[in-house]
């Protein structure tokens, strides 16, 4: 048995909660997952897990060798990237979890920069408007926007953006420019499912409260961004969604004398565990690209 490979499926095994779903994340049959933790027991004369209903728990044991070494599995990672010379770089997985549209138009096109300086790196990513499960599904980093629902997950701000209400100047030209919040009831809406439609504009002291109506409804972001580009209505987004056209002018903003809630950008890590330096390292990537 090789222990430090048993250390690290034994990690793997708690984080995702049972044999199948650790096997499905490290791409092995379950069968030898299943073998390689008890061989493990059995070299530690110790019962680590213990089957339940809901999955398999740590026993006490368990737990507290999960704990230290989580911790030395990192370390360990630190130790190698110190000692690896810097033309080098990262090796291995990076798994990343990330909104589609933020990430075609923000994230992707700048890969390969970051891959020609990690060379030995492969990155893995997730592209999905909704919430998933980190640990479940082996994620190392998530480019997550708006509020946190997770309490248990670490997780660090990377960049803010302005909300806007957005259309295309065709469609104003055609329709005509709000100005007050009121008046976006006298528009078709395209309104993104997944976000609340009820919004609070404010303009000093001022508080207005508008819910979106319209008879397009979508279930992802890049829905809502070909429909305002068909000039099918306006819409509430983050200004990240339309940066492009709205620097050529295709995209205008509208009721600007009135403020939406910003929106943040978090990287988001499993909670649970220590983020892995090549997580860390991408997020500071990330943050860079906003920055700049």
């Amino acid at each position: 048995m090789d222990r430090f490979q048993a250390m690290q499926m034994y990690v793997q095994v708690v984080d995702a909660g049972s044999f199948s779903a650790a096997a499905r994340i490290l791409n092995i049959g379950q069968p030898a997952v299943s073998k390689t933790i008890a061989q493990l027991e059995k070299h530690l004369d110790v019962r680590l897990l213990l089957r339940t209903t809901h999955g398999l728990t740590p026993t006490e044991a368990g737990l507290r060798f999960y704990e230290r070494v989580r911790i030395a599995l990192q370390q360990a990672e630190e130790a190698e990237i110190a000692a690896r010379s810097a033309d080098k770089g990262l090796s291995g997985i990076l798994r990343v979890a990330a909104a589609p549209t933020f990430a075609r138009l923000h994230v992707i096109p700048f890969l390969p920069h970051f891959m020609q300086q990690h060379p030995e790196l492969q990155v893995d990513i997730r592209l999905d408007d909704r919430p998933i499960d980190l640990i479940a599904e082996g994620i190392d980093i998530c480019l997550r926007m708006g509020n946190l629902q997770d309490s248990g997950a670490v997780a660090r701000k990377l960049a803010t953006s302005r909300r806007s209400v957005l259309a295309t100047a065709d469609y104003l030209s055609r329709f005509g420019y709000p100005t007050h919040p009121r008046e976006l009831s006298q528009h078709e809406a395209l309104v993104f499912s997944q976000v609340n439609d009820s919004w609070h504009f404010r303009r000093g002291d001022e508080v207005e409260n508008v819910v979106l109506r319209g008879r397009l409804h979508l279930s992802a972001a890049e829905g809502v961004r070909a429909a305002v580009l068909a000039s099918m209505g306006i819409t509430i987004a983050s200004d990240w969604m339309f940066s492009q056209e709205i620097a050529t002018g295709e995209v205008e903003r509208v009721v600007n004398e009135w403020t939406l809630p910003d929106i943040d950008l978090w990287a988001v890590f499993p909670g649970g565990r220590m983020a892995t330096a090549k997580a860390r390292q991408f997020s500071t990537f990330v943050e860079a690209l906003l920055q700049a």
